[in-house]
């Protein structure tokens, strides 16, 4: 039986009515002339903004099995007016990713200042585990390689700076684990293109990761024990606290508690 409370195209479709029954005509500027049949915009409204025909439209909100493009979701969210999480709940609907999710990622002036103000080793993770901002703390935890490297990223990091098998404890249960927490995340941006190139260039790159990916193997990335061999500061114990952005869940900050 198909799913169609959580995904699909009748739940898209579904959706999609609601928000176009409760979008009134002045809210996206249109003039509201005469008495309506029905409240909110009219099918062909939406379709004639979005660029695409009334028949195609009215499929979308029937539920039938067509592939929608993602620039086609992106143009009736815009046109709807959809609020971050309408606009979010609505390409988890068509699974399909945000093309604009994809081009711009954004982090809150207030999230930068509570990453630099922790006591702790603290750092932001974006989908391909670039480094988006860390403190000086996590900076001298990872002394040698962050705030030397231009385009820091903590995957890059392990499979390909000498110093990370030197630094971070049982290197090969933590490399094994964190590929399976990359491909748990990528089951949720499968036509992402950068995470694509980002996977193909590792796999080219590394063997390990090659061998660690072709696993199949998926984790959510949680907490524990982190255990650090540090140059100067000797053997160091974490427990590791992860949280994801709810404004762009692409985004984990990444916490290291003293142990």
């Amino acid at each position: 039986m198909e799913n169609t409370l959580f995904a699909g195209p009748k739940a898209l479709g579904a959706f999609l009515r609601s928000q176009r029954e409760n979008t009134a005509p002045a809210d996206i500027g249109l003039p509201s002339l005469g008495r309506r049949r029905t409240r909110g915009l009219r099918r062909e409204e939406v379709a004639q903004l979005s660029g695409i025909s009334t028949t195609w439209y009215t499929w979308i909100e029937q539920g039938r099995d067509i592939v929608v493009s993602p620039q086609t979701l992106s143009n009736i969210a815009n046109v709807l007016k959809m609020k971050p999480t309408e606009r979010s709940y609505l390409f988890h609907l068509a699974m399909q990713n945000d093309p604009q999710e994809e081009q711009v990622v954004t982090v809150e002036k207030e999230v930068l200042a509570t990453v630099t103000q922790m006591a702790c080793p603290c750092y932001l993770l974006d989908l391909t585990w670039n480094m988006l901002a860390w403190n000086a703390p996590a900076e001298a935890l990872f002394s040698g390689w962050l705030g030397e490297d231009p385009q820091p990223n903590m995957m890059s990091f392990m499979f390909r700076h000498p110093q990370a098998r030197l630094l971070v404890a049982d290197w090969e249960s933590r490399a094994s684990r964190i590929v399976a927490e990359l491909r748990a995340d990528a089951m949720h941006y499968p036509h992402d293109r950068e995470l694509n190139r980002f996977v193909q260039s590792l796999s080219h790159d590394s063997e390990l990761f090659r061998a660690f990916w072709s696993r199949q193997q998926v984790v959510v990335r949680e907490g524990g024990e982190r255990v650090f061999h540090h140059p100067q500061q000797g053997e160091v114990h974490y427990r590791q606290m992860t949280w994801q952005l709810t404004s762009n869940r692409s985004i984990k900050m990444i916490m290291l508690m003293a142990g």
